[in-house]
């Protein structure tokens, strides 16, 4: 009897160290709520993030202002055409000893870091871009045969310019997958932008405070796994994923119309995961329904490949999702 106030404490406490993290974030960042609560539930669900949008509405300085905020170690990679791999990962590079022998020894790049900025990640070449593949899915690196360890917590929190195309190279389908959420970053309102001017043009300087370190990250990540999510809703958001294979007994019809792959099994790990969180935040211990399809649209954009037709009618993957949503029963139906 005794557990399950103890689980409603962690709950409230979570909620609580949640929305202080958030409001450090807010010291610098104007607006973007939904954006830095989708930051912060990647943060501890333990997932990659990828943010769009055009350059200067602060994409960049959220990552470093929520670096500035925990107290784990931070690098920023900006990717250029001819960045390197193992300007990444790092290389073995030959040293001499005291005793004047020489030996290969590793030098760690700047993915040894709890959170790693990949600024404008699609101006690199694919072969750079798949350098992060293996960290990003084994939390680990190798170089000359040797597996080298990344320190947990570890996100890469991407960014990427979806107007300027000439020389960058779109991400490739099994790295997308990879990311837990793709955050669409739009422009701000009259309000915020003014706030913003009486942020930046004065001799004050706003800055966020650290207020939480690696320990109670790895312990928040715990808690989200020990939400419940029951049956039903489980079966919900599997049917909602299903919805996005084209030709599948649970396929929308704009899922036939215009996508040519959907989600892979991450999509729905994704959803719940995700979900979780937003139930901890609404003070529940269990997940909704509501709950996943607002988990749905992030998790599932970048998870889905439009075909011929769906490209040259320039649909979005969003209107797909949504579309998916309110294709999808709720309640499942009687076989």
């Amino acid at each position: 009897m005794s557990a399950v106030p103890a689980i409603v404490e962690q709950a409230v406490q979570f909620r609580k160290e949640f929305q202080a993290l958030a409001a450090e974030i807010g010291k610098v960042i104007v607006g973007h709520q939904e954006i830095i609560d989708g930051v912060l539930t990647s943060l501890f669900v333990g997932g990659h993030c990828l943010l769009e949008g055009v350059p200067g509405l602060g994409k960049t300085l959220l990552i470093r202002t929520l670096s500035e905020a925990l107290d784990l170690r931070f690098s920023r990679v900006q990717f250029t055409p001819d960045l390197m791999p193992a300007d990444i990962i790092g290389t073995n590079m030959v040293m001499e000893t005291p005793s004047g022998e020489r030996q290969f020894r590793f030098q760690p790049g700047p993915i040894f870091a709890h959170i790693v900025l990949a600024d404008e990640i699609n101006r690199a070449t694919p072969k750079t871009q798949s350098a992060l593949l293996e960290a990003m899915q084994e939390r680990g690196v190798t170089v000359g045969g040797r597996l080298h360890r990344l320190e947990e917590p570890f996100l890469v929190m991407a960014t990427q310019n979806p107007i300027e195309m000439e020389g960058t190279y779109p991400l490739p389908e099994a790295q997308l997958d990879r990311f837990l959420v793709k955050l669409m970053v739009n422009y701000s309102t009259l309000e915020e932008l003014i706030e913003i001017l009486d942020r930046t043009t004065q001799n004050v300087t706003p800055k966020a405070e650290r207020v939480m370190n690696a320990q109670h990250i790895l312990a928040w990540r715990q808690l989200v796994r020990q939400v419940v999510a029951a049956p039903h809703v489980k079966d919900y958001a599997a049917r909602v994923v299903l919805a996005t294979h084209p030709k599948s007994p649970h396929a929308a019809p704009t899922t036939d119309q215009y996508v040519r792959f959907g989600s892979s099994p991450r999509g729905a790990q994704a959803i719940l995961l995700v979900s979780k969180v937003r139930a901890l935040l609404a003070g529940r211990f269990n997940v909704s329904i509501e709950d996943v399809r607002k988990a749905a649209p992030p998790c599932l954009r970048h998870r889905l490949i439009l075909n011929f037709e769906g490209e040259a009618e320039n649909v979005t993957t969003d209107k797909i999702v949504t579309e998916i949503l309110e294709h999808v029963p709720q309640e499942k139906p009687e076989s």
